[in-house]
């Protein structure tokens, strides 16, 4: 069984969304049947994070963290995502590993390399064109968890 996180109302005006997030995001989890060593790993990270108090400063960046490191795990362990994470993660990816090659290509075969940045959106949409089947998929198999992280 998961942990809940503790129930803090009176976090400062750009902390809340975070922490509303990231209490959907465990109610999500909570829903699914996870191995115990998952489990037991969440709820480390669970504990960890209400141990913070309210005031502390850096509040905001360890729910970011916990937060990805438990979506990371979840992913990595049994490929169960957010709404459109793959997407998310392609579209830097296609960038990278699509769009720089091709520009490259482009501006070498053109003899000008002002031409690399034309290879961006092409790798760009790419990527989203990948991200997103990977998100259908993960949605019919029933791997997708009714969340989309938005920050």
């Amino acid at each position: 069984m998961i942990v809940e996180p503790l129930r803090r109302t009176e976090l400062p005006e750009k902390t809340q969304p975070y922490y509303d997030q990231f209490q959907k995001l465990i109610l999500e989890i909570s829903k699914r049947e996870l191995p115990m060593d998952l489990t037991t790993v969440i709820n480390n990270k669970i504990d960890a994070l209400n141990q913070l108090t309210d005031a502390n400063k850096s509040l905001k960046t360890e729910i970011q963290k916990t937060q990805s490191k438990i979506i990371g795990l979840l992913a990595q362990k049994l490929k169960i995502v957010p709404i459109n994470y793959y997407r998310k993660t392609w579209f830097v990816l296609g960038m990278t590993v699509f769009g720089l090659p091709i520009g490259a290509a482009m501006g070498l075969s053109l003899g000008n390399m002002g031409y690399i940045g034309i290879g961006l959106p092409v790798g760009m949409f790419i990527g989203l064109a990948v991200g997103t089947q990977m998100d259908k998929k993960a949605m019919e198999e029933g791997r997708q968890l009714d969340i989309e992280i938005k920050l």
